[in-house]
């Protein structure tokens, strides 16, 4: 089956009169909505940028990747069919081209199908707006990742772990995120105290320095709730185990636990509460003495 239709003459003026207007038709009506199509690109973009709750940065960074793709993705739609409506015009037969493309996109569908689930879960995942740059996660893979995102792009995000090590994670592998930067973090601290100690007292002398610790000025700005006494959360071999919590700003998750921690341990000092830590006995038996001969 020939691709072009042998009774069409493409240099005759009697195809130009009547298919001429029509290709310029084409042509201008893809230009047309092609521009629509960036504006509306535009507008989208100016409200991902004016997003409430998000970092500036973010916000560029975020709406830059998103914008991108939405406009490759409206360039190709449009021109691949405006393409194929100017090649039906100059008499090319569309059949073979149309199912040489299908079985092509079979093909490629196939070999690149990791690669399209990359692109569209690091699509959805900007959409979204699970996490951005800045944003400490952890994630789930083939293993367990916990790191500071750097720069998340449609195929990979790039997670800087605690060690140093920069992780290229491909979108698509991704099954479970958590964000532990997001809105608001709690600090978790478990002290523990001897088993002779009065729990009510311990409890007491808690609540005393968590009260002047919302009246310092150069760290309640840390908190948004608390610090608290839980109450006992464990007994264990050694030792009670008394937990305390306190909601913090994302950012002071961890200053916030060390604070309380040497703030705790200070003001047990003080009032001679234990702290108690596991030990071990050592007992030696003396070396049996040779009786005397008879």
């Amino acid at each position: 089956m020939p691709i072009v239709a042998d009774h069409v003459d493409l240099l005759s003026v009697e195809w130009l009169r009547s298919h001429g207007v029509l290709l310029l038709v084409i042509l201008v009506a893809a230009a047309l909505v092609h521009w629509i199509a960036r504006l509306a690109v535009r507008r989208v973009q100016r409200r991902f940028e004016t997003a409430e709750g998000l970092t500036a940065e973010l916000d560029l960074q975020r709406a830059n990747t998103l914008t991108h793709a939405l406009s490759y993705l409206t360039r190709v739609v449009i021109w691949t069919l405006a393409a194929l409506l100017l090649l039906g015009q100059v008499g090319v037969n569309l059949g073979p081209l149309i199912a040489g493309a299908g079985i092509a996109g079979v093909a490629l569908g196939f070999g690149a199908q990791s690669l399209v689930k990359d692109f569209l879960s690091g699509f959805f995942i900007l959409l979204e707006n699970q996490y951005g740059v800045g944003d400490v996660i952890t994630v789930n893979t083939d293993e367990q990742l916990t790191g500071k995102v750097e720069r998340i792009d449609l195929r990979v995000t790039q997670v800087r772990g605690y060690d140093g090590t920069l992780h290229f994670i491909p979108n698509g592998t991704i099954s479970v995120v958590g964000n532990r930067t997001r809105g608001w973090a709690r600090a978790i601290v478990d002290v523990g105290v001897g088993y002779g100690e009065d729990t009510d007292r311990v409890r007491a002398v808690l609540e005393e320095l968590f009260e002047e610790l919302r009246q310092d000025e150069d760290i309640n700005g840390w908190f948004l709730d608390g610090p608290k006494v839980v109450g006992v959360e464990n007994l264990g071999e050694y030792e009670v185990v008394v937990r305390t919590i306190a909601d913090v700003r994302p950012s002071k998750r961890f200053d916030a636990t060390r604070e309380l921690r040497r703030r705790i341990k200070h003001r047990f000092d003080q009032r001679g509460i234990e702290i108690p830590f596991p030990y071990r006995v050592m007992i030696q038996k003396a070396p049996e003495q040779d009786a005397p001969p008879s």
